[in-house]
């Protein structure tokens, strides 16, 4: 739906040549709707989130060097342990599996969870995926080298 500004339509009410009674009624009517709009009790507040990255190891083997890694970026409430990401995965997949379309393609892999599942569906198990394309997962020592060799 368009919004227009409040004063637009009263200036195109008082071109009309309408009552000033009536245009002034009309004109407390849509500030009054609009307050209501804007404080909707229903409305959530928003929830605060940190990001997460789910880390693809097929192989067990995500201390030893030499191996590239893949992961997915998602974002969990923000009082919430980073581990129930997972968890909130596997529920979000759970549940889009027993949707008709889920039931037609089920997901099998987090990577087809990532990619194809319903933001809808991971929205209620409150998880927001960042990437639908995995991204390489970098290993640092922390520290930034200097230019007198350390």
């Amino acid at each position: 739906m368009a919004k227009v500004d409040i004063e637009l339509v009263q200036a195109i009410l008082q071109r009309s040549k309408i009552d000033a009674l009536k245009i002034s009624q009309i004109m407390e009517d849509l500030k009054f709707e609009a307050k209501q709009k804007n404080s909707d009790p229903d409305k959530e507040p928003p929830v605060k989130k940190q990001f997460a990255i789910i880390v693809n190891d097929p192989y067990g083997k995500i201390g030893e060097t030499g191996f590239e890694y893949q992961g997915w970026v998602v974002q969990i409430p923000e009082d919430d342990a980073p581990m129930k990401a997972l968890e909130r995965l596997h529920n979000g997949v759970y549940d889009f599996n027993t949707t008709p379309k889920g039931r037609r393609m089920p997901i099998k892999t987090v990577a087809e969870a990532c990619e194809f599942g319903s933001a809808k569906i991971y929205k209620e198990n409150k998880l927001w995926i960042k990437t639908k394309e995995p991204v390489l997962v970098l290993r640092t020592t922390g520290k930034i080298p200097t230019s007198d060799g350390e």
